[in-house]
């Protein structure tokens, strides 16, 4: 069990409210008179989700799409959010960092109403937080709800981001599709409201395939078998479509596509590729053109 899945089983104990669905999913579900709000807030720090290298608008605008991509998960429409924020004692990093900000906010009509500041001791690493609002106006889908016999689909290719971050590793100044899936995540809004009115569960993909994959399966109580791994036509040109490199795609995480369960009778209503099926029992089964592979030691991203 790795540490921040022991801090979890603790944290659980505190968060007993029904809202907080047992810390089981990306977001709380408050229902507040009419409204069924959907609650969701990630931290982002220099040298953990983002290199010292990065643009800060850049970082801005993934600090936004990040949150997005829980409430897209939801099939939530954004209502407003709180943002909280380390001065980095550089007021044209500052600057260039809200602007990229402002930018994600404006273009998903998001807007910020308060939060908090505060100056780091020298030295320390950058780091934000942002908590979005969302509403939904119909089914919320859980991670928990996948059924056996379930297929389970995703709306684009992974191992894009990650691919990117490895070159910005090698090369601070590469681009190209691949370090712009790394650096500008684009949330699946649309997709995820035509999505959740049908679907059995519903997640973004944020710590890689394999891993999130597993976590819905784990949390419906059932197994899951991948099947296919998707790739996109920049990502093959670079690495190869090679069981080695699907593998890794599978690993990497950073993707922010929707991964969702629908039962098999079904067609999704978004462009989806699928990728498994879920069935009674537990665990995750992996299957690379039909032949059963060992599972990599580490199955996508975990802190400790």
């Amino acid at each position: 069990m790795s540490a921040e899945s022991r801090f979890l089983t603790l944290l659980r104990l505190l968060a007993s409210d029904p809202a907080a669905q047992g810390l089981q999913d990306d977001v709380a579900v408050l229902d507040v008179g009419g409204a069924r709000l959907i609650l969701t807030s990630d931290t982002m720090v220099e040298g953990v989700h983002y290199l010292p290298t990065d643009p800060p608008a850049d970082i801005g605008w993934k600090l936004a799409a990040v949150n997005l991509s829980d409430l897209a998960a939801k099939g939530a429409t954004p209502v407003a959010c709180l943002f909280n924020y380390a001065l980095s004692g550089d007021d044209s990093w500052d600057a260039a960092f809200l602007e990229g900000l402002g930018e994600a906010l404006s273009r998903h009509a998001m807007p910020l109403l308060g939060g908090d500041t505060v100056q780091m001791p020298a030295g320390s690493a950058r780091s934000y937080s942002l908590t979005a609002i969302g509403e939904a106006r119909g089914p919320v889908p859980l991670r928990t709800g996948a059924q056996a016999g379930d297929r389970l689909y995703i709306t684009g290719p992974v191992g894009d981001a990650g691919a990117g971050l490895d070159l910005l590793r090698s090369d601070p100044r590469a681009s190209g599709p691949l370090v712009e899936a790394y650096r500008r995540p684009k949330p699946r809004l649309a997709e995820g409201a035509l999505l959740a009115p049908h679907v059995h569960a519903m997640m973004d993909v944020s710590d890689g395939l394999l891993i999130d994959a597993s976590r819905m399966a784990q949390a419906s109580g059932l197994a899951v078998t991948i099947d296919h791994i998707p790739l996109s036509p920049a990502l093959e040109a670079a690495r190869g479509a090679s069981t080695a490199a699907q593998i890794a795609a599978a690993q990497a995480g950073d993707d922010y596509e929707l991964l969702f369960a629908l039962p098999p009778s079904e067609k999704p209503p978004v462009r989806a590729i699928p990728v498994g099926h879920f069935s009674a029992g537990s665990g995750l089964s992996l299957l690379i053109d039909g032949a059963e592979m060992p599972l990599p030691a580490r199955l996508g991203w975990e802190h400790g």
